[in-house]
């Protein structure tokens, strides 16, 4: 950070800070409003700090894993932890797509430990990181939202959503979504059945398709790149992460 961004950055913290002060001598709507600005100035001061947010990411990511290997008050009190570094990652760089979907996953495996009912509001307050998530990147989250609405019982927007999800290839595989306990409501419901089974009939088409192509000679249309090193490298560093859960953005 260059020292004009860091001075500029120090005036808006200090404004920030007489904001506050100026609020705590006030009252009632104005002092709301001085708070608010405050507030604002704080998130301004934070912004756009790509190492800090991506820290605040992977802490993140390294709790809500560890929370997973933990039971009761200790996993509960860990969960919270990861949520509110994903909290604070997207206050620094809204656009956190990662830290979007993961909080939202963390919120519910929190929900999930407490033993709450679905509109309980950890998982209205996952729905809303979810819709973020979309928000930022169309479809990524739509599965995690189709499991909140099918622990709902809300079954049209439980549909859409997995619609939407396979429109944007981000629904897992189908063995995952049969054995998934958020879609245990629904599994045995007619339009579910009927939904997993096109997607089981498109499976085979795409990978009939698949097969003819790759039969067809590489003559004429079909021409082969050449397999560099660089070529070879450049792939390797473009496959994903293997996920072990496929509701979760991995770790950059």
């Amino acid at each position: 950070m260059s020292l004009i961004a860091l001075l500029a950055k120090k005036s808006k913290l200090n404004a920030s800070i007489k904001q506050t002060a100026l609020a705590r001598k006030s009252e009632g709507s104005k002092a709301d409003g001085l708070f608010n600005a405050a507030y604002q100035g704080y998130a301004n001061v934070l912004h756009d700090d790509p190492l800090r947010a991506e820290a605040l990411y992977n802490w993140g990511f390294a709790l809500l894993h560890q929370a997973k290997t933990k039971t009761g008050d200790e996993a509960a009190r860990i969960y919270q932890d990861a949520i509110d570094k994903f909290a604070f990652c997207m206050l620094i760089n809204p656009d956190y797509l990662g830290a979007a979907i993961n909080g939202g996953v963390a919120l519910m495996d929190l929900a999930r430990l407490k033993k709450v009912k679905p509109d309980h509001e950890l998982y209205e307050n996952a729905k809303k990181q979810f819709e973020k998530a979309n928000a930022i990147q169309a479809g990524t989250a739509s599965y995690n939202l189709a499991c909140i609405y099918g622990l709902r019982g809300d079954k049209d927007a439980c549909l859409k959503a997995l619609e939407i999800a396979q429109a944007k290839v981000t629904l897992p595989e189908a063995g995952d979504i049969l054995n998934d306990p958020d879609l245990v409501n629904v599994k045995q419901q007619d339009w579910f059945v009927d939904f997993m089974e096109k997607l089981s009939k498109k499976t085979e088409a795409d990978s009939e398709n698949k097969e003819a192509v790759t039969e067809m000679p590489s003559q004429k249309k079909w021409v082969i790149v050449e397999r560099t090193e660089a070529f070879e490298q450049t792939i390797t560093e473009q496959q994903p992460l293997a996920e072990e859960n496929p509701k979760e953005e991995q770790a950059k």
